[in-house]
């Protein structure tokens, strides 16, 4: 075959028209070999279509003839003497070269990427998945002697229009064909072509929308592999038993209510594959009629009960697979010869199993108090009980002589027999969290490699623990009660071969230190939130082979100089501590990440170079350290290096009823795969945003993500005020926009918006959550944490239906089509329908009862539960500091993972929370007086005085120091020129029986009028406030006389004088008034009025009267 076809009659029918192109453009085009003169570059149209390369051979146009490129077999090189050019070559003794200069990088390694793909195949293979194509290429036919064809996630048809287009009933064609996968096209019908293909030995039609399976596929005798998953079937024909060497059929994830009677017939199966069906009981009867199948996979069913009937024994089943079903109870003594159980995630209160030949069982997250196994089984070497509700250990547990992997995890046991320990075979026991208040006294000589007692009631460890386990590498002890620690050896000499040692959140002391020596081969040291006080450097100095330590949360001044000796430390970690000077971390060449935030640093000492592996470096939550300008240039060329910015006091704009802190952490491989966004002045600074990212092994998806949600969310507030509209869209357009950057992965991400709403000056602090994927928020509330975020995982049932009826694959790691365990998340746009974007978005209002919340990635809740995460930083003051606990303590209990966590911390005072609404809550007392007020007072025209709108409702400002809150009134739209119609005092309520909160105070405006419309003195400004460049929750650093209370230049003298009497009457009485809601501390300290609303309101205070009344009379 001739790779270059011309064709001289134009340009194909299939380009640009039925046939979709993967890439095109115009570009640079050189012909054959690129040192001949001969040869020059003239700008051509380049088209990637199917398995080829078209060139068209008139300029700037697609018109005449086309020069056509085949690729499989052949070669896409990189041209390094020119700017992102590629080489593309045929195959074959007459093979020809195409040299093509794109225009950008992006353009260039888009081509590089779909070229190489198509290049790489054989003549004998080729791979058309994902192309968009609507019919067969023509291109595919160059080559009748495919023995593989990869057609998968196209939009093929069984008679595409129009007529002349190739369908797929050519396929016939291929006569010597052996694998064809058409999955993933929605074809709604089988494809009746293929059974006509007599080599074919394996069809795969998954996710094809098919309702029936025809009889004429029994004619293909040589098909071994038949993968039907993912359709509509309920039932198979009968014709299949013709298919003797037919030995595996994939039947999951369609709609079966039974095991189809004529796989009775097909003898070469092994295998029953019927995952995600619609059997609520399994039939034993149909089963012993199998005595082929030794593998039954049933997940992720409906099924509550197994059927035995007359039936004894079934003896050929050796693996059975029922986990996600809704079993309440299991006797599965019946298969006497399994090897393998599967029954994660059912309802299992109680488990019975035949022990002959058991190898590995898995019954975790079960509600199981009792399992029974008889007889004791020998052959076991795995077993996962983990997530249940036991509360002893079974006795034969320790009888089972090659039990290797024992995790007995999250259930309520309170003692661990000693003979456990005694097993030789014993290598992995994962105790944690239970109720363990000790381990046994006098252990003899054990086996075991790793031991994880974490989060039990520990006190002490044995004493002779780490004498007896010479084979111990890894022992997790953190959040127990320990005090001390158990020797390694008696003498000089140790044999202890402890690499990674945990024991954070225990009260050890310095006394526990010295121990640590009897471990020279310990890598990796976490002692984080003990009461350490000291780490002598004559103990560190012995650490020689650590590359990790954590000594975060204790009460150290100082990390000992002889750190210098840890040649391969990478990891230092020492936040929340009181460390003064700056350690010699900086002389350690094969430093990577440094963390010293939340100390009391002053200074920083550095080398002439950094270490050339550093990138990560915190020195944030240091209020005494300041840097110059050359220590901070050479810190700067660090890839993460994180310092406090210089403080602007109130006009930087920090809100007091919030504040945040926040920590991202990288995982095992060092690369961070999350990210964190915070903006404490969110729109206009009258709101807050917070958010956390997850992209789990990706880099580029939390970053997109953190720039650019922001905005969305910003855009679409002006669209409407809707939580969950503005939410739901926000997720929707970021879907989009990673679309279109081409991103095929996804990620996690929690937004979490507070708001005030502007156009009601009394309305409460709104808090709305949004959340995909694993990324949560919680709210604690009076000390208890208040959800606010949902996972939408495999375990929730109405997902599951979902994904069901969008015949997705659910592999057995419980990932859609083995790509993501969560069915909402952003991203894998080839997912949808089955993954999508919507969130699920929750809005609270605030209360004072409201302490924080925590955003967290999906690595923090995996390793703290929700009440655990709120009593650990719940008397934490700093939001850092909090964030940076729980970053650690996830690390601390096993967390691998990239892990980001937001803490943000509130204090919604009564002044800033509505209670109107409530029944039976009284109103706020009330607030402070100030002890100074500062009026400006100045000349201006009496008709343009700057007075808010009483329509503007601008929304509360709050103080950070007094948490006082400013409103203006409805009083310039109330005012009246009619006399009033009630009479008030400062006794009489407004309104009889109503409570109303000093965000909705009293409507007052009949308190005074107009005495004509042409003598009006007090005008109220018919717009609204400028937000001040300073950020709503902060006064301005200089006076604004829009924003001032004015006095008429005759009164000034009068009006110094009675406040002067009235600061005299205040220090001396102190007396407490409720003004707190209608001021605000400027960043000088003093009181400033806003709005004429001080004076109206106050009408009860004698020198709110007297002063009013002399600005009243003025008019007069």
């Amino acid at each position: 075959m001739e790779p270059v076809v011309l064709h001289k009659l134009g340009k194909p029918h299939s380009i640009g028209s039925s046939e979709r192109i993967q890439l095109s453009g115009m570009y640079n085009v050189r012909k054959g070999k690129i040192h001949l003169p001969v040869n020059r570059w003239t700008r051509r149209q380049a088209i990637l279509c199917g398995t080829c390369l078209i060139v068209s051979s008139v300029k700037e146009s697609q018109t005449g003839k086309m020069h056509v490129l085949p690729l499989i077999g052949g070669k896409v090189e990189e041209v390094k003497k020119h700017q992102h050019c590629l080489a593309f070559s045929s195959s074959g003794p007459q093979s020809q070269t195409y040299y093509i200069c794109f225009d950008n990088f992006t353009e260039y390694l888009r081509w590089l990427r779909q070229a190489s793909k198509i290049a790489s195949q054989r003549i004998s293979s080729v791979d058309l998945s994902c192309c968009s194509l609507e019919h067969l290429p023509a291109n595919l036919f160059y080559s009748q002697d495919l023995t593989h064809l990869n057609l998968k996630q196209n939009f093929l048809r069984l008679n595409p229009s129009p007529s002349t287009s190739r369908a797929l009933s050519e396929l016939q064609r291929f006569t010597k064909l052996k694998s064809l996968n058409l999955s993933n096209n929605n074809l709604g019908d089988f494809p009746l072509a293929v059974c006509s293909i007599p080599t074919l030995t394996e069809l795969n039609v998954s996710c094809n929308a098919l309702r029936s399976v025809p009889a004429v596929v029994g004619e293909m005798h040589n098909l071994q592999t038949f993968l039907l998953d993912g359709n509509f079937l309920q039932s198979l024909p009968d014709e299949l038993e013709h298919m003797h060497q037919l030995s595996y059929v994939s039947l999951s994830f369609n709609e079966f209510t039974d095991i189809p009677g004529v796989l009775e017939k097909l003898t070469a199966m092994d295998k029953l594959c019927m995952s995600g069906n619609c059997m609520d009981t399994l039939n034993l009867q149909v089963l012993k009629k199998m005595p082929h199948i030794k593998h039954v996979d049933l997940r992720l069913n409906s099924i509550r009960r197994l059927e035995a009937g007359e039936v004894d024994f079934l003896h050929h089943v050796t693996q059975l697979d029922l986990r996600d079903n809704k079993l309440g109870e299991l006797d599965a003594t019946v298969f006497n010869n399994v090897e393998v159980l599967h029954c994660e995630r059912n309802q299992l209160v109680t488990l019975k199993i035949s022990g002959y030949f058991l190898k590995a069982l898995y019954a975790s997250s079960n509600e199981l108090a009792h399992l029974d196994v008889y007889p004791v089984p020998n052959c076991l070497a795995y077993m996962d009980i983990s997530r249940n509700h036991l509360e002893n250990l079974p006795e034969w547990v320790c009888d089972s002589r090659k039990l290797e992997v024992l995790d007995v995890g999250h259930n309520q046991i309170r003692e661990l027999p000693a003979r456990l320990f005694y097993n030789s075979s014993l290598r992995k026991l994962l105790a944690g969290h239970n109720m363990l208040g000790r381990l046994p006294d006098r252990l003899e000589r054990t086996q075991v490699e790793v031991l994880d007692v974490q989060h039990n009631q520990l006190l002490e460890l044995p004493s002779n623990l780490l004498l007896k386990a010479d084979s111990l590498r890894f022992l997790n002890a953190s959040a127990n009660k320990l005090e001390m620690l158990p020797p390694a050896t008696l003498s000089e000499e140790t044999h202890s071969i402890l690499q990674e040692l945990y024991l954070t959140n225990n009260n050890l002391t310095d006394k526990c230190v010295p121990l640590l020596t009897g471990h020279p081969h310990l890598k990796i040291l976490h002692m984080a939130y003990n009461r350490l006080q000291s780490f002598p450097a004559s103990k560190m100095a012995k650490l020689e082979e650590l590359e990790e330590i954590d000594i975060s949360g204790n009460k150290l001044k100082a990390i000992p100089t002889t750190i210098m000796n840890c040649r391969r430390m990478h990891t230092v970690i020492a936040h929340s501590n009181c460390i003064e000077v700056f350690p010699e971390v900086m002389q350690l060449s094969e430093i990577k990440c440094v963390d010293l935030s939340c100390n009391e640093l002053s200074e920083v000492t550095l080398p002439e170079n950094l270490p050339p592996k550093l990138q990560e470096l915190d020195l944030t939550g240091n209020p005494r350290l300041a840097l110059d300008h050359k220590t901070l240039e050479l810190l700067n060329n660090i890839r993460c290096f994180k310092i406090d910015q210089p403080s602007a006091g109130d006009a930087s704009g920090a809100p007091a009823v919030w504040s945040h802190g926040y920590t991202e952490a990288s995982g095992v491989k060092n690369k961070l795969c999350v990210a964190a966004l915070s903006a404490n002045n969110f729109c206009d600074n009258r709101e807050a945003l917070y958010g956390v990212f997850d992209g789990d092994r990706n880099v580029e998806v939390p970053y997109l993500l953190q720039c650019t949600m922001s905005d969305i969310l910003a855009e679409e507030l002006q669209k409407t005020k809707n939580e969950e509209e503005y939410m739901i869209n926000t997720f929707i357009v970021m879907q989009r926009k990673l679309g279109t950057a081409g991103q095929k992965l996804g990620g996690s991400a929690v937004l979490c918006h507070i708001k005030h709403d502007p156009m009601d000056p009394g309305g409460c602090f709104t808090l709305t959550s949004a959340n995909v994927g694993k990324c949560q928020t919680i709210l604690c509330r009076n000390g208890k944490p208040l959800p606010l975020s949902r996972c939408y995982v495999m375990s929730c049932e109405e997902e599951l239906k979902r994904i069901k009826q969008h015949k997705a694959i659910i592999t057995e790691d419980g990932k859609v089509n083995g790509v993501t365990d969560s069915t909402r998340i952003l991203g894998y746009t080839f997912l949808h329908p089955s993954v999508v974007p919507r969130p699920h978005v929750q809005s609270i209002t605030l209360t004072p009862q409201d302490e924080f919340f925590i955003l967290g990635s999906k690595g923090l809740w995996d390793s703290l539960s929700m009440d655990e995460a709120v009593e650990a930083v719940r008397n934490v003051p700093d939001a850092l500091a909090a964030a940076k606990k729980l970053c650690t303590l996830a690390q601390s209990y096993g967390c691998n993972d990239s892990i980001s966590a937001v803490v943000v911390q509130l204090n919604v005072t009564e002044d800033s929370f509505c209670c109107c609404e409530l029944n039976g809550v009284p109103p706020p007392s009330p607030g402070i007086f100030p002890q100074s007020v500062n009026v400006v007072i100045k000349d201006r025209p009496t008709d343009a005085l700057g007075m808010p709108s009483s329509s503007s409702g601008m929304a509360s400002e709050i103080s950070s120091e007094i948490s006082t809150s400013e409103m203006s009134s409805e009083v310039g739209s109330t005012a009246s020129d009619e006399p009033p119609q009630v009479a008030m005092n400062e006794n009489s309520p407004a309104y009889p029986g109503e409570q109303r909160c000093m965000l909705h105070p009293v409507c007052l405006s009949n308190s005074f009028q107009r005495q004509g419309g042409s003598h009006n003195l007090i005008e109220v400004a018919t717009d609204a406030p400028l937000r001040k460049t300073g950020g709503y929750f902060a006064a301005p650093a200089q006076p604004d006389p829009d924003d001032q209370f004015i006095i008429p230049p005759e009164l000034e003298e009068e009006v110094k004088e009675i406040m002067k009497q009235h600061q005299e009457q205040q220090q001396q009485q102190q007396q407490r008034l409720c003004t707190t809601a209608y001021t605000r501390k400027t960043s000088s300290g003093s009181i400033r009025w806003t709005t004429w609303q001080t004076i109206t309101t106050h009408h009860y205070d004698p020198f709110y009267s007297l002063l009013r009344n002399k600005l009243m009379s003025k008019e007069t």
